[in-house]
């Protein structure tokens, strides 16, 4: 948008009844200022000036290093290949949680939209699962899958599975009656009447659960990998947190730490921003 346009009050004076309208081009900065990439690129150098600012004041590397010792220490980890590693096997553990996550969602929703049974069995095992924490399946998961990557992959399961179901379903009841009606019109049943009725209708709805299932799975993660992130010798960014708060070395506790808060940052601007923009906007179902 390159102009304003105000519109001026109509003059009250005998004989007037024009409105006018003056235009003015807008500034350099007021054009920069309507991008929101740039409000949050500000804000986030905001908080690193603050960061830096704070851990001067404080005087502690050993508790809280400086922005510029953790950015030291994390061209460091990158240029070893150590932190590039770990985050992979990360993200390697994370996605195929996800995945598997997303599609029992998907089933347990698609029978609980069709039979009686399968919403009973979705509401029931919803209110007994979805209070406990995916973390306090972990003993559990050890015993049952031993100390490997199939034990964070149980527990990531967990978390996903049921933010997922819940808004998915919940997505799914609150389509409107004529959409409803309109498939069924069609003669649309089973799969294709949730792919092309459903689905695009609740698509909102199953992306704010796409959203929360991200979330819980990458804290869980990182929580496990705390825990006992090892396998076959090599761990993850939880691990990496781990193995150096071990031996103090602080700032790089924090390029973990900076890690794990890029990996979240480029998934929710690119990934489920890009997503949001090819639906739920192109769709008309957000302004």
């Amino acid at each position: 948008m390159s102009e304003a346009t105000i519109h001026l009050r109509e003059d009250q004076k005998p004989g007037a009844g024009k409105v006018e309208v003056i235009e003015r081009k807008l500034s350099a900065l007021e054009l920069a200022w309507t991008s929101p990439t740039l409000r949050k690129s500000l804000l986030i150098v905001v908080l690193a000036i603050i960061w830096e600012i704070y851990a001067r004041l404080l005087g502690n590397p050993l508790t809280f290093p400086t922005l510029s010792d953790t950015m030291i220490a994390f061209q460091e980890s990158i240029a070893s290949g150590v932190l590039p590693a770990r985050a992979w096997t990360s993200i390697k553990i994370l996605l195929s949680g996800y995945a598997i996550g997303i599609v029992l969602a998907g089933t347990l929703t698609v029978l609980a939209i069709n039979t009686q049974i399968g919403t009973d069995f979705l509401e029931t095992m919803t209110a007994m699962f979805n209070p406990l924490p995916a973390i306090a399946l972990l003993p559990l998961a050890l015993i049952w899958f031993g100390l490997g990557a199939t034990s964070l992959v149980f527990v990531l399961i967990h978390s996903v599975l049921w933010a997922v179901a819940l808004n998915t379903h919940a997505g799914f009841l609150s389509v409107s009656q004529t959409l409803r009606m309109v498939g069924r019109n069609y003669g649309l049943t089973g799969l294709p009447y949730v792919f092309r009725i459903l689905i695009p209708a609740a698509f909102p709805s199953i992306l704010t659960g796409l959203k929360i299932g991200w979330a819980f799975a990458w804290r869980t993660l990182i929580a496990a990998e705390l825990v006992f992130g090892v396998s076959s010798g090599k761990g993850g960014l939880g691990w990496f947190i781990f193995e150096n708060r071990n031996i103090l070395d602080i700032p790089s506790v924090f390029a973990g730490l900076l890690t794990v808060i890029i990996i979240g940052l480029i998934v929710e601007n690119l990934f489920f921003r890009t997503l949001e923009r090819r639906t739920v906007r192109r769709w008309g179902m957000q302004g």
